[in-house]
């Protein structure tokens, strides 16, 4: 039925809103808490390299329209409660001012909705193989490219005044930020483009999993509507609370964050942009000393990044039995 794609696209886009009020912390936490820019200014310069990273390919939105679950094997029903799980985590950890993949929080969502509606064997077994596999190692990559960056520039840079490095990695930070938020819309956005091309196959009115033009469009316009309402107590969190950041700090920490998104995005690997900028900002205040990073901020947000793709899974599973009961 017609209403229910117009159902599913409308959830999309509620859940691309959603990660782009949570995930505005990945792009401009780092530049607003060592006061490079003005909030305002960084939330303008985050909506527009949203935007724009959201056209630069759509290698993971293919991988995420075929790399679960077969499309033809689904219904919309699935897809919509996939992504309604979705949207309530991600709004509920943001009131909460907690970081949250929404790359799990998605991929939960379709396995416990999938499951729910054919079984495990419907699962695209080889293919979730491929998504977890890059979900775990890109946080470790982070960690390890901040923490390398930052030894390199410290090894530099390290002997000038603490005011001349400042100056001059705050001038570069606004690069740096500005490719983070690029290489975020480059693959969150494509995570939704990918849900909504998948359920207009399963529908029937897509042949193939190729990502129309109109759906690039939307999603990246609901990204960057989403990162322009900022989830100001997530940006506190991963900017101010988790570590005391200098600009050489955060030039360090996106740059090393963008290196290992941008690459993912290139191979049509979906990665959590959060854990990946909020690894790398450890791995950066670790390059100091291991106290320098508050492992207790960082403890509870490993503990929502742990529960994120379960819960969703099995709040996923129970709106699809039940909603089948209902229809």
């Amino acid at each position: 039925m017609p209403e229910i794609i117009i159902l599913v696209i409308i959830l999309a886009l509620l859940f691309d809103i959603s990660n782009g009020y949570n995930d505005a912390a990945n792009a401009i936490a780092t530049v607003v808490s060592t006061r490079v820019l003005k909030p305002h200014q960084a939330v303008l310069l985050a909506v527009v390299m949203n935007i724009l990273g959201a056209f630069l390919t759509t290698a993971v939105a293919k991988t995420i329209g075929k790399g679960v679950v077969d499309p033809k094997a689904i219904t919309e029903v699935v897809v919509a409660s996939a992504l309604f799980s979705g949207f309530l985590w991600n709004t509920l950890m943001t009131k909460l001012g907690l970081p949250v993949s929404a790359s799990h929080a998605l991929i939960g969502g379709l396995i416990g909705a999938s499951v729910s509606y054919g079984g495990i064997e419907i699962l695209n077994i080889s293919g979730l193989k491929k998504i977890f596999s890059s979900l775990l190692i890109s946080p470790i990559v982070g960690i390890i490219f901040g923490y390398t960056f930052m030894r390199l520039i410290l090894k530099f840079y390290g002997t000038l005044p603490v005011s001349t490095i400042n100056k001059y990695f705050g001038k570069l930070q606004i690069l740096s930020a500005s490719f983070m938020a690029f290489s975020h819309g480059s693959n969150d956005a494509q995570k939704v483009m990918g849900i909504i091309t998948l359920s207009l196959v399963s529908g029937g009115y897509l042949h193939s999993v190729e990502v129309p033009f109109w759906v690039i469009l939307i999603c990246a316009l609901a990204m960057g509507l989403g990162t322009a309402f900022g989830g100001w107590k997530v940006i506190k969190t991963m900017g101010v609370q988790m570590l005391k950041l200098e600009p050489v700090h955060g030039f360090a920490a996106e740059t090393s964050a963008t290196a290992v998104i941008l690459g993912a995005s290139h191979l049509g690997l979906p990665v959590s942009t959060t854990h990946v900028i909020a690894t790398a900002i450890m791995g950066v205040g670790a390059s100091k000393r291991l106290s320098a990073v508050r492992w207790g901020i960082g403890k509870k947000i490993v503990n929502a990044w742990i529960f994120t793709l379960p819960v969703c899974a099995l709040l996923a599973w129970i709106i699809c039995t039940v909603t089948k009961f209902i229809i």
